[in-house]
């Protein structure tokens, strides 16, 4: 069993998850940081752009970008208030976790 390598800073591809309550920072400019989580782990992004009106923190995030120093990089950010922006491996975990109901799924 061998532990997966961390993705090269030149790997670019996509996270998603939940965007942590309480870590949303605007900084000077453009640069704005926050992190995503899926319940349990979670990961520092650093995003430079404008972000979509229905971005908040708790709310569904999807990022394409690359994993520099331990931050995710992100060159793309999407509000995802449906599964087309989460893919539902996404959704299965942060719903294992207790994090995130579908609110199209019947009530139970």
């Amino acid at each position: 069993d061998v532990a997966a390598e961390p993705p090269l800073p030149t790997e670019v591809f996509r996270i998603g998850g939940l965007v942590e309550v309480g870590t949303l920072v605007r900084g000077q400019g453009e640069a704005i940081t926050f992190s995503v989580t899926d319940g349990g782990a979670s990961i520092p992004v650093r995003y430079t752009g404008v972000l979509p009106d229905l971005f908040s923190e708790g709310e569904g995030v999807v990022g394409t970008g690359s994993l520099i120093n331990g931050v995710f990089e992100a060159t793309e950010i999407l509000a995802r208030h449906d599964e087309t922006y989460m893919p539902a491996e996404v959704i299965e975990a942060l719903e294992a976790q207790g994090v995130y109901r579908d609110p199209d799924a019947p009530e139970s």
